[in-house]
């Protein structure tokens, strides 16, 4: 037989169920209603319902059935007109069969009616040595046993079959030989070592996008706007399921657990957990899945990625904290305190808000790949348990959070001594730039001084060197004007005969030997002369190679006379390109020696 899909709703004095059944005969269907029991049947499909209320059968029952759609409606009326039916959104407890409700034990174990229970006044006369000392003593395979993890720590030994697929899923090694205790040393120790105070001081001071996400209004921060005034069960049934959530929990398979307090416990404390690492996740992704979706719900979680026992609420909010500062992509302690403020929301619209995020999470884990293992252990048996537990419990367990509000000293980080170095650092800095911005000024106009300084000493240098040169161009004018007309007639006879006898111009200029024409001058005069007039040699044609190095050479020879530091002082005349009669031609030593002899 098919369970066919199906949805109940409400109004005073009727209950309306309608069910999917396409492909179905208008003539063979089959109600039947007895009390709290309704029951549907169209070949081949078969719905047995267990309600909340009672329901009666006096006439005024009506079904319709929609060809089209292949939808069946069907309005029964209420035993107690008025009467609120609560839960009617949690279908997999509608489709329990009723001798399922109970909560008796099936088993019990015959002749132990002499001993008291493990919290009786006989508990001192029980040996705890023996419980504290096997960890060391005994094998490992007898370990195996005693390392449970999962929902109510009732699976045993999955792992050593997914030993592949254990690295991403689940941040414990070995969860199968590792007791309780060992796997809260080893989060501890991952997560210190994990903590990047850079990372987290730069979401601190660089908070653009975490304000951004702290803004952000999730799914039920709408649904409990406008409800303060209203029951919890009129809250619960602000909260809706879509048509894949309802499909979801139709395939669960109903279950009964039969926890103690300790358990029990345990599954209250790890359901906080799990919606706080949910709540972190809708806030940062702004409702919107993506990749990483499933791994900051496991890894924010203790109870997933370490199979953590929680001891109490606060060891709740402390773990949930600590991984938000060391593992996901935005580590800021605001995100901490608004995550558990969702939570906390959460669980006061009632077990249908706790089971629509129970789902999603379910849904992201199915989606992926090694995540899935996580529903197998935990979330899905959550989903069935959940739609048992009552609503006030939930609200008490919201009380409860708050409650237990942390600080940043909790979480072991040493959090405010951290931020009080980073805000002397900043403090440092700022006046660091202050000190740097004020002698600016007199920097620049010390500067400008030395420049103008500088300026005006090489302006009066340079007023000087003129002074100097035209000083010494004078001079040289008025020892022209002195010397006597024999000494610039040979010179000027001598081009003239260049002029006009270029053979013999050339013969002149082959003679590497050539003396240079003599100047006559007074001794005064010609040294004042050589003291202020350099005159470059003008390069004259060479018809051979041998020539020319040896003019190279005497170019050398004379260029290193003239670096002698015999003139201090020197004004170069500019080289023309014509041929000036009337140049000044420096003699060198060997012609000074020739006009001596």
């Amino acid at each position: 037989m098919i369970t066919p899909a199906f949805d109940i709703s409400q109004e005073s004095d009727f209950l309306i169920i309608t069910i999917k059944v396409p492909y179905a005969r208008a003539s063979e269907f089959d109600v039947y209603i007895d009390g709290d029991d309704f029951k549907f049947y169209a070949k081949p499909y078969f719905l047995r319902l267990t309600l909340p209320g009672r329901i009666v059968e006096d006439g005024r029952q009506k079904a319709t059935y929609n060809a089209d759609d292949g939808i069946f409606t069907v309005r029964v009326p209420k035993e107690t007109p008025g009467q609120h039916f609560e839960g009617l959104n949690l279908l997999t407890s509608l489709l329990a069969p009723k001798g399922a409700r109970t909560t008796k034990r099936l088993i019990e174990e015959i002749g132990s009616s002499n001993e008291g229970p493990a919290d009786s006044d006989h508990e001192e006369d029980f040996d705890w040595q023996i419980d504290q000392t096997p960890f060391e003593e005994v094998p490992t395979s007898a370990l195996n046993s005693q390392c449970s993890y999962g929902f109510a720590n009732l699976s045993v030994g999955v792992f050593s079959r997914l030993q592949e697929e254990l690295n991403d899923v689940i941040d414990l090694r070995d969860p199968d030989v590792t007791p309780a205790a060992e796997r809260t040393h080893g989060r501890l120790a991952a997560e210190k070592a994990k903590f990047d105070p850079d990372h987290y001081l730069a979401d601190l001071f660089e908070d653009d996008a975490i304000l951004h996400l702290l803004k952000f209004k999730p799914w039920w921060v709408e649904v409990q706007h406008g409800i303060s005034n209203l029951s919890l069960e009129n809250q619960e049934n602000r909260v809706t399921f879509t048509e894949k959530e309802k499909q979801q929990l139709r395939k669960f398979t109903n279950k009964s657990y039969l926890l103690d307090k300790k358990a029990e416990k345990q599954l209250y404390l790890g359901l906080i957990d799990l919606l706080l690492a949910y709540c972190y996740e809708v806030r940062v992704t702004e409702g919107e899945r993506n990749v990483e979706s499933a791994w900051n719900i496991r890894k924010l979680s203790g109870t997933l990625s370490w199979f953590e026992n929680h001891m109490s609420a606060k060891d709740v909010l402390v773990t949930f904290g600590r991984r938000v500062l060391c593992y996901p992509l935005y580590r800021n302690f605001c995100l901490v305190n608004k995550a558990i403020q969702d939570a906390g929301s959460l669980l006061r619209l009632g077990k249908a808000a706790v089971l629509k995020s129970l789902l999603d999470i379910h849904a992201i884990f199915q989606a992926n790949d090694p995540a899935y293992i996580l529903n197998d252990l935990y979330i899905t048996d959550y989903c069935i348990w959940i739609q048992k537990v009552k609503s006030k419990k939930l609200s008490a367990l919201s009380d409860c959070i708050q409650a237990a509000s942390i600080a940043k000293a909790d979480l072991g980080f040493d959090l405010e001594e951290l931020e009080e170095a980073a805000n002397l650092v900043q403090e440092e800095e700022k006046l660091l730039q202050v000190s740097d911005s004020v002698p600016r000024q007199p920097a620049a106009r010390a500067t400008s001084e030395t420049s103008s300084s500088y300026a005006s000493t090489e302006t009066e240098d340079t007023s000087s060197d003129e002074d100097e040169t035209s000083s010494s161009s004078e001079e040289i004018q008025d020892s022209l004007e002195q010397l006597p007309g024999e000494t610039t007639t040979p010179l000027i006879q001598v081009m003239d005969n260049r002029q006009t006898h270029p053979n013999t111009a050339a013969e002149a200029d082959s003679s590497p030997t050539q003396p240079s024409v003599p100047l006559q001058a007074a001794g005064s005069t010609e040294e004042k002369v050589q003291a202020a007039v350099t005159i470059p040699d003008i390069p004259l044609r060479h018809t051979s190679d041998d020539t020319d190095r040896s003019q190279e050479t005497d170019c050398a020879a004379r260029h290193s006379e003239r670096t002698e530091p015999k003139c201090l002082s020197r004004a170069f005349l500019e080289v023309t390109p014509r041929m000036n009669p009337l140049l000044i031609v420096q003699q060198s030593e060997e012609e000074e020696m020739l006009l001596v002899d």
